[in-house]
């Protein structure tokens, strides 16, 4: 509660990115105010001079903690991690469910989210077309899908590596929203994670993470 603004943790974040709910559910998770400050990717915010000095790849999330500057989700998860290791930590002890959790980041991170990244998609609609654009980008979530599917068989409890949160559910939470919300992706073939999701949706932290709970959405209204 000490707290003054000037320690206070500044998080750019878009509201519809992922990757940046991937950050505010760790936020949310551990009790850290921040102040949220949106970087509007659509109008080409992120490729501004001041914010390029933040993010050299013009990507959100971007984490300010007083001097620290920390781009990219997994790296600002990591810096959370070892920063404000309590309350809900990221990762378990368990050393075999920690290596599953950075599978599981790699997974989303690697296979799935950069295939349906704007610049990706824009890409292929310009040449191939609106359609093609989504067969591509629901083939992709799909297929990374079906590898966490089979992968958390014998792993998940109530969240994907036992009954409590860590780092994979951060990384799934916003990829399945993101799948079923703008590409239509059927979660009828990933039962499990059909299952998570019920889970998902069930907690406030990652609730209150959510594209459509953010200042910067557009209001529903």
């Amino acid at each position: 509660e000490s707290n003054n603004n000037n320690n206070k943790l500044k998080l750019y974040s878009f509201w519809k990115s992922s990757t940046s709910a991937r950050v505010r559910i760790a936020l949310h998770l551990k009790g850290l105010d921040y102040e949220y400050l949106p970087v509007n990717l659509k109008e080409g915010e992120q490729a501004t001079p001041e914010f390029k000095e933040l993010s050299p790849d013009e990507k959100v999330p971007v984490l300010v903690d007083g001097d620290m500057v920390v781009s990219d989700s997994l790296a600002i998860l990591m810096y959370l991690e070892d920063r404000y290791p309590q309350p809900a930590p990221l990762l378990p002890l368990d050393v075999q469910k920690k290596a599953i959790n950075f599978q599981v980041a790699d997974i989303v991170s690697s296979s799935i989210q950069p295939y349906h990244n704007q610049n990706v998609l824009k890409y292929i609609e310009d040449r191939l077309g609106a359609q093609e654009k989504l067969s591509w980008a629901k083939h992709h979530i799909e297929k990374g899908f079906a590898a966490l599917e089979k992968l958390l068989e014998v792993h998940a409890g109530r969240y994907a590596t036992g009954d409590e949160i860590y780092m994979a559910d951060l990384f799934i939470a916003p990829q399945i929203d993101h799948a079923t919300k703008n590409f239509k992706v059927d979660m009828t073939k990933f039962p499990r994670l059909s299952k998570l999701n019920e889970y998902y949706n069930d907690t406030p932290a990652i609730k209150d993470a959510m594209p459509e709970k953010q200042p910067d959405a557009p209001s529903s209204t």
